[in-house]
């Protein structure tokens, strides 16, 4: 589902509870971000064991880091199209 660029409207209506969706996630993010890097810092011997598939909690955490962050991407522009679709009709 396309929507049209608010570059191009004077005003859009949407623009501070994207801010606000956008800062909740950054927040969500951080948080969950924070907890890797304390136990990378408190507690590196934990990031050496293995969690499962022969895998350490090291990549499995990281590479569950990136996943989330294109998944809240996603969750990001999907909310924000609604929003777009919502609040900015003529």
């Amino acid at each position: 589902m396309l929507h049209e660029s608010t570059v191009m409207k004077e005003t859009d209506n949407a623009a501070e509870r994207k801010a606000k969706l956008g800062v909740k996630l950054f927040f969500i993010y951080t948080i969950i971000y924070t907890g890797f890097v304390l136990i990378g810092l408190f507690k590196p011997e934990l990031m050496g064991l293995e969690l499962m598939a022969g895998q350490n909690i090291a990549i499995i955490y990281g590479f569950g880091l990136i996943v989330l962050a294109i998944v809240m991407g996603f969750i990001y522009n999907y909310a924000c199209t609604r929003l777009e679709n919502k609040l900015n009709k003529n």
